[in-house]
């Protein structure tokens, strides 16, 4: 048996997970990708063990859901092949096991550094001297973008090769501010500690990442979520994607020059994230999630609050959009500018937005569905096929109404809540678990390791980032460089999502 199968927060017997020869390991989830489509590679990661480095793969299909994990368990010393060489799925996944634990490839085509953590392998390897591709023709200039912005943005470099104006190549280096937040999983031991860890992973996706880590911790504990936290969990992911969805389009607007539509999205953001602030007392909605209990129960009160809301925010919106994307010099910046192909997207395992704006129905609430997804909502993911800036903007506008919809259908059963009971329960030993969210920028994926005390002895985040920088690297190419700005907000990727 080469995988063991398993679904979205369900735990695992750690002894139960095949351990596969590197060649049979590398060969199996190679095949898995190549022989389904539909398929990716959600998380690849390295743990240091007694007898050698523990690989483990985790291949998420979006046909049946099913998760297949495999392991393999190599010396780090030794030289191996890479899986990149064959499917670029896993090219940032085996940087950084390279990074982290000096495992040598023979083949990887772009082994360089990943996020410069803390305790890389080889603490020689510094962000100062990055080995930046260049070129020697005398008919390309570099230009180089960061670290440090004109906006207020985080840090990163964007190295560009031109022919005159356009772009020929960029390489998008970050690790500027690794703040070590896998490693704090395990240093700090309350579950208080931790939930505000995972609300601080990335700062625009509180919602996204904090649901990741209660619903893990519950299912590592054998507990299901009260009815009451699964709805206030779907809805605050919903309110979430409504509001930076909708401060993107501002941003968008921005970049084109266009002020109206940059003042009425910049505007509507505010009664949203406005709403979190009445919830719980924060506007990123920290605080609010946590594993087993909430602070912050959903009430009617809230509910005739947010009724009253949403049907005003629909109405402007509606008016601003219609007006925004049918406005022939917006259109003549949006269409056809920064398009990434499918055949992209599928060879880098986009995720999330970028994929489904390139014809890929990748969306964790329809393939891997959690707390209400798949009960009370039953989601149908939004697809674009061009996969260009005007394509990133009409989702938006889309799943934004869809949005409002989910949030308008679960606030008819709000008055029948019964408030949860906060319990204690301890995580099972020696199990493996990964919870999957679908953030507003696409999938995130936690994932957890036992020890046979039942403490945790690994935890591993990936933020939708990691899939999708490569894509706005493909995606100037042949653009002029003045169009950069747009192209980058129209993605709008982490860099301390990046930065774990």
């Amino acid at each position: 048996m080469d995988f063991l199968k398993t679904y979205n927060h369900q735990p695992v017997d750690l002894l139960d997970i095949p351990v596969l020869g590197y060649e049979q390991f590398m060969a199996a989830n190679l095949d898995a990708l190549h022989s389904q489509p539909e398929r990716h590679c959600a998380l690849y990661f390295g743990k240091k063990e007694e007898n050698g480095l523990a690989l483990y793969s985790c291949i998420a299909d979006d046909l049946t859901g099913e998760i297949a994990i495999s392991s393999c368990i190599v010396d780090p010393a030794k030289e191996r092949p890479s899986f990149t060489a064959v499917n670029p799925n896993f090219e940032k996944f085996e940087r950084e096991i390279h990074e982290n634990f000096g495992l040598p490839y023979t083949d990887h085509p772009w082994l360089k550094p990943y996020r410069f953590a803390h305790n890389r392998h080889n603490p020689d390897q510094t962000v100062v001297n990055y080995p930046f591709f260049s070129s020697r023709s005398d008919e390309l200039h570099e230009v180089g973008v960061g670290p440090i912005h004109a906006g207020v943005i985080e840090p990163g470099h964007f190295r560009f090769i031109c022919n005159g104006e356009q772009v020929m190549h960029l390489e998008i280096q970050l690790g500027y501010q690794h703040r070590g937040i896998e490693q704090l999983f395990l240093q700090k031991t309350g579950l208080l500690q931790r939930a505000t860890l995972a609300e601080n992973i990335a700062g625009d996706t509180t919602v996204g990442h904090t649901i990741a880590f209660a619903n893990l911790w519950e299912s590592l504990c054998g507990v299901e979520a009260h009815y009451s936290l699964q709805f206030s969990r779907t809805l605050a992911s919903e309110l979430e994607r409504i509001a930076i969805h909708t401060g993107d389009l501002a941003a968008i607007c921005g970049d084109i020059a266009y002020q109206l539509g940059s003042a009425v999205y910049g505007r509507l953001r505010t009664p949203i994230v406005n709403f979190f602030q009445e919830w719980c007392g924060n506007r990123f909605a920290k605080g609010l999630i946590r594993p087993f209990y909430t602070n912050y129960p959903f009430s009617v009160a809230l509910a005739e609050r947010l009724a009253e809301i949403l049907p005003a925010y629909e109405r402007d919106f509606n008016e601003m959009s219609e007006l925004f994307l049918s406005l022939p010099s917006a259109l003549s910046r949006l269409e056809r500018t920064g398009a990434v192909s499918e055949e992209e997207a599928r060879k880098i395992g986009a995720v999330g937005m970028v994929a489904r704006t390139c014809g890929i129905r990748r969306d964790i609430r329809a393939s891997h569905p959690y707390n209400l997804f798949g009960n009370a909502i039953k989601h149908e993911p939004v697809v674009k096929t061009k996969g260009d800036v005007y394509s990133r903007a009409l989702l938006r506008t889309e799943e934004i109404g869809q949005s409002t919809e989910y949030c308008k259908k679960l606030l008819e059963s709000a008055g029948r809540l019964q408030k949860a009971v906060r319990i204690a329960a301890v995580p099972m030993r020696g199990k493996f678990a990964i919870s999957m969210t679908e953030g507003w920028r696409g999938e995130i994926a936690h994932c957890a390791i036992t020890d046979r005390q039942g403490d945790l002895s690994y935890y591993k985040i990936k933020d939708p980032s990691h899939h999708n920088w490569a894509a706005l690297a493909l995606a100037v190419r042949n653009n002029d460089i003045s169009d950069f700005p747009l192209c980058n907000k129209s993605f709008n990727l982490s860099y301390c999502g990046h930065d774990l």
